[in-house]
């Protein structure tokens, strides 16, 4: 799995949807054993814009969350010292307010009861999807007041709109209808307007790996995107061979 660059990353994600109060991307600390599983988490929370610390067991995560100060906490109930159930005890003994979404196995209704008992205020089952994670954490910090949407998570390129909240996307009034990656893919487009991404770049923002020699995924879910998007009507999408593809203004 490939890295994102902290900097870069930054800059591209700056128009996330939630911010706190300050002003600030809203911060959540992502605890799992599974360092691959903490890694892809925290990237694809990095790709909204927010904050994120990862701790591999609980005591860590104790003590990032006492220094960090989260917004929200992604916890998985088995860890290798404490168990989440006791990483929430002694989180929410010096901040009761915290939101936490707990991770757990797929059959463990037993763990699910638990958690939620505990006061955990939700729960995912392994496997999950990312935009599932991403959906139940922005509306537990909503829910919370620890979040606010921003005015700017309506992206707006020439005569095409993406409103990151309702995740609705329209050109020249008119509505298109996008699967999920097919609007990761469109995003991540209109985040940097005129700007030539290669199918690298793209393969670790929208997928968060990297396919090696199976880059045609690009290919193919550009295809899909210039069907909706450029059918009948000026092109927006440009491929620039040997570089990437870039989204610009119909002129």
């Amino acid at each position: 799995m490939s890295t994102m660059n902290a900097s870069s990353t930054a800059a591209e994600t700056g128009r996330g949807q939630l911010r706190r109060p300050d002003g600030s991307p809203v911060r959540v600390l992502v605890v799992d054993d599974e360092a691959t599983l903490t890694e892809l988490l925290s990237m694809a929370l990095r790709y909204e814009g927010w904050d994120v610390r990862g701790a591999g067991d609980g005591l860590t995560a104790v003590r990032l969350a006492r220094e960090f100060r989260p917004d929200a906490v992604v916890l998985d109930i088995m860890l290798p010292d404490i168990d989440g159930l006791e990483v929430l005890r002694r989180i929410h003994a010096e901040a009761p307010d915290i939101p936490v979404l707990f991770l757990t196995a797929k059959d463990a209704v037993e763990d699910r009861i638990a958690g939620l008992t505990a006061g955990g205020d939700d729960y995912v089952s392994k496997p999950f999807s990312l935009e599932e994670v991403v959906a139940r954490l922005r509306a537990l910090m909503r829910r919370s007041g620890r979040g606010s949407a921003r005015a700017d998570a309506l992206l707006v390129v020439g005569d095409l709109t993406l409103d990151e909240d309702s995740r609705e996307v329209s050109r020249s009034g008119d509505a298109i209808t996008l699967t999920a990656t097919e609007f990761e893919l469109l995003r991540y487009l209109m985040r940097n307007p005129r700007r030539v991404l290669s199918k690298a770049q793209i393969l670790d923002r929208v997928w968060h790996y990297d396919f090696g020699g199976q880059s045609n995924v690009v290919e193919l879910y550009i295809s899909y995107l210039r069907k909706k998007i450029d059918a009948g009507r000026t092109p927006m999408i440009h491929t620039l061979r040997g570089a990437g593809y870039a989204l610009r203004p119909a002129e």
